[in-house]
């Protein structure tokens, strides 16, 4: 039987890259894995941007909220991961520069989900 924190986590991944595609972002990958570790989505958004996506499901707050989470050591984990994905791919060709978003996804009721943003968690 699976475990359901990973089934949380595809479903979190598959919300996240339908609502961004809805707002013009092209999905390049999920699930990318590497030496440096795991991108969990990779996109173009819309002004050409490679931009790694991390996302946290939480389905409740007792652990905390799901961006704190996400600290330096992951962060440059993430980054690491990315500058791979686009040497790999070839996909920084072209593209406008490379970041690292965070995606968080909080239950917003009625088997709902609330999406929320946090661009650049890299300051590149």
């Amino acid at each position: 039987m699976p475990d359901p924190r990973h089934v949380l986590g595809l479903r979190g991944e598959l919300a996240t890259a339908r609502w961004l595609s809805g707002h013009g972002w092209r999905l390049l990958a999920r699930r990318w894995r590497c030496p440096s570790g795991e991108l969990d989505l990779v996109l173009r958004d819309p002004d050409g941007v490679l931009v790694g996506v991390e996302v946290k499901v939480r389905h409740t707050t007792r652990a905390g909220g799901a961006a704190e989470s996400v600290d330096a050591r992951r962060v440059a984990r993430l980054r690491s991961a990315l500058v791979d994905y686009a040497s790999a791919t070839g996909a920084a060709r072209g593209a406008a520069g490379l970041r690292v978003d965070l995606v968080t996804l909080a239950p917003a009721g009625e088997g709902r989900w609330r999406l929320s943003r946090l661009p650049a968690i890299d300051a590149w």
